[in-house]
């Protein structure tokens, strides 16, 4: 090789380093992505910025995208039950599902009636838990919280806070009153009105995942409607008052799934980094976020994580609180409009 030549090759290697480097992932995630230490590991193995930012609530995604231009965004987490939603609206692309530890993942998380469309799959989950009922034991016993319809009944008025997201706890309402949240119709919203607003009468606060977690820590309240290992598990060690439990009729479980966005500019590295969220060391990363703590969806992550962390999240407990979940409703257009004109009824209350 001449000289020329070899200097010509060691500038454009120079330059396809400096362009690995600059290179950004974009992503719309929940908050517990948000950590710092979660993403380093990945950036630090492709040399790339992982820009996140932070949405709550399905719409909230969808009027970001709406008002982005294609390629803006690479990665996608959203709740499992929505996966359908997004799909139909042309916003996930394809999976390698080659790639993925599907061999290692709870079967409950698998969810293919939500990640596979027409053969092809969009999501994979990456992590879930319950929106069920958090309390102080020092207050309240596991016995009080037994019976589900006492969180409206007024035997804990002024004494509960309920978390603000209507599909969670709604569901929650519907399993108190033997519903299946899977089969939910405008029938059955007149009963779970009226035992939402009876719950609205015993609330002192309605607040969003921070809020929520803010009020039964800081003891402004002892029952939180809605909560769980999300918002206890992390608090344990200092706050081994904290505890949550599944009523004798049931919870409702969440899912969040991870995607790649259909116009992403680098689908490859956006596949990488689904692949490092489902790693073992993703996993437990994910899993006990700053943010929230919860269940990861691999359970290969039981390697990495320490015996307190697995105890936080009540590890060996799962398969029967799997088996006595349902999940979230996945209302039609028409029954979420009026889901959300019931919740906007209880807001005001």
């Amino acid at each position: 090789m001449t000289k020329t030549n070899l200097l010509a090759a060691l500038v454009g290697s120079t330059c396809l380093a400096n362009a690995a480097l600059s290179q950004e992932l974009n992503a719309l995630v929940w908050c517990d992505h948000t950590d710092a230490s979660f993403v380093a590991p990945f950036e630090e193995e492709f040399g790339v910025t992982v820009k996140l930012k932070e949405y709550e609530g399905t719409g909230a995604a969808l009027s970001l995208i709406e008002t982005s231009q294609p390629g803006d965004w690479d990665v996608l987490v959203v709740d499992g039950i929505d996966v359908p939603r997004v799909v139909a609206a042309g916003i996930l692309g394809p999976l390698n599902t080659d790639e993925l530890p599907y061999d290692t993942l709870f079967p409950e998380l698998v969810m293919e009636e939500n990640h596979v469309i027409d053969g092809v799959t969009y999501a994979i989950s990456e992590k879930y838990g319950y929106n069920t009922v958090s309390f102080n034991s020092e207050v309240f016993t596991a016995e009080d919280m037994a019976d589900m319809t006492r969180l409206w009944s007024g035997d804990f008025a002024g004494q509960l806070a309920v978390y603000d997201y209507y599909l969670p706890v709604m569901g929650m309402i519907a399993v108190g009153l033997g519903m299946d949240t899977a089969t939910l119709s405008m029938d059955d919203l007149p009963a779970i009105e009226e035992a939402l607003l009876a719950l609205k009468d015993s609330a002192s606060s309605v607040g969003e995942v921070v809020a929520s977690q803010t009020a039964i820590a800081t003891g402004e309240v002892d029952i939180l409607v809605g909560g769980g290992e999300w918002v206890t598990a992390g608090l344990t060690a200092d706050l081994p008052n904290l505890d949550w439990i599944i009523p004798e009729q049931g919870a409702v479980r969440w899912s969040q799934s991870i995607g790649v966005f259909a116009d992403s500019a680098q689908p490859d590295l956006a596949q990488e980094f689904v692949k490092y969220v489902l790693s073992p060391e993703g996993q437990a990363a994910l899993a006990t976020s700053s943010c929230y703590w919860a269940m990861p969806a691999n359970a290969a992550a039981a390697d990495v994580l320490t015996d307190d962390q697995k105890r936080a999240l009540r590890w060996d407990d799962q398969a029967s609180y799997l088996a006595r979940a349902q999940l979230y409703p996945a209302p039609d257009a028409e029954l979420d409009a009026a889901m959300q004109d019931v919740w906007t009824r209880f807001l005001a209350r």
